[in-house]
């Protein structure tokens, strides 16, 4: 997944206001117990992250 697919995943999802806000905020446990920000910095796949934004946040697997 591109980075450019994973915030537009995350747009939709969020809106794009709380989108960034939940990025740069949020300490998501299957990362590791860092931000999505934080791991995209250090190189995690988008697809793994949009997987644990997924998990965190009870999305559907539609929405997946």
């Amino acid at each position: 997944m591109r980075l450019t697919e994973f915030w537009a995943r995350m747009n939709k999802q969020f809106g794009s206001g709380y989108a960034e806000s939940v990025a740069r905020d949020h300490v998501v446990a299957g990362l590791g117990g860092v931000t999505v920000e934080a791991a995209l910095a250090r190189g995690d796949d988008a697809k793994d992250v949009w997987r644990a934004v997924c998990e965190e946040f009870g999305l559907s697997a539609r929405e997946r």
